[in-house]
């Protein structure tokens, strides 16, 4: 009886178990789900403007319409500077990279609550989506640094004096750096709305005032009082933002010490992330 049901036992091709150690991250399972993963950054990217007139064209309208209003309002009204730079470069190159974080941010924090029909139907890594959402905005955020580059040439070739610093080097990696830290963020948020959901509220009403405290529309030169200078830099996108801006126009302020703290920052809220990502993912469709 014994050798009957030995020769019949059923041998499973991937056994699936829950993980105890919440900093658990397996890449090799995210890459044995590399084709899911293209097909939801493909689904996303394609839904983004779908059954719109205009269609992708709004990556490049979107951008484009809001340089125009910083420029009439911070630039023409309020005469807020730009460290001599082309109003249009300045805010352009801003609106683009903060536009990136908040998008991520603002993705990744829904990952649970938007794609929870899917998560109960068919199991994939669910850490896999922070990943689409960081990939697909990344599309997007392509889209509009050509555009920028595109304005860059411009006004090069117009006789406008532009410096590109070496530490243009850094710039996939200052913005590998800003898309962990919206990641880090997300996944936090992304934890707590699966039962509390007027935190994606309070999200939003945060993202909506953070830009104002992060060097966007406006170059940390401009804030003279060195208490709220101060103040500013621990925001953890302004080292990131000032860095971003120097290496591509020249102006703005490096700090291999501030960025080393942005590095930080990424770092620990990544871990405390990931950490709760997967604690709640254990048992989140029971609450969402």
């Amino acid at each position: 009886m014994r050798a009957f049901m030995k020769d019949n036992e059923q041998k499973w091709d991937l056994e699936i178990t829950p993980r105890d150690r919440l900093l658990t991250l397996d890449w090799r399972e995210i890459w044995r789900y590399r084709d899911m993963f293209v097909l939801f950054v493909m689904r996303n990217f394609r839904t983004a403007y779908k059954q719109t007139i205009l269609g992708p064209l709004w990556f490049l309208i979107t951008p484009v319409l809001s340089v125009i209003v910083y420029v009439a309002v911070f630039g023409g009204i309020a005469n807020i500077p730009t460290d001599g730079l082309p109003p249009v470069l300045f805010y352009l190159l801003g609106i683009s990279v903060w536009g990136y974080f908040a998008s991520c941010l603002s993705s990744t924090s829904n990952s649970f609550v938007s794609n929870a029909d899917i998560f109960g139907k068919v199991y994939f890594p669910r850490i896999i989506m922070p990943l689409v959402a960081v990939t697909t905005n990344l599309l997007s955020f392509a889209i509009q640094l050509g555009i920028f580059f595109a304005f860059y040439i411009y006004y090069a070739c117009t006789g406008t004096e532009l410096i590109i610093r070496w530490q243009i080097v850094l710039f996939p990696l200052l913005m590998l750096m800003l898309a962990f830290l919206a990641v880090g963020f997300g996944m936090i948020f992304s934890s707590m709305t699966t039962k509390y959901r007027d935190l994606q509220i309070m999200l939003a009403k945060i993202i909506s005032l953070w830009v104002y405290i992060t060097p966007v529309i406006y170059p940390m030169s401009f804030v003279e009082n060195a208490k709220l200078h101060l103040a500013m830099q621990l925001n953890p996108v302004t080292p990131i933002m000032e860095a971003i801006r120097f290496s591509l126009l020249g102006q703005g302020q490096f700090s291999w010490m501030w960025l080393g703290y942005s590095l930080l920052c990424t770092i620990v809220l990544l871990l405390i992330g990931l950490a709760m990502f997967n604690k709640v993912q254990k048992s989140f469709m029971d609450t969402v």
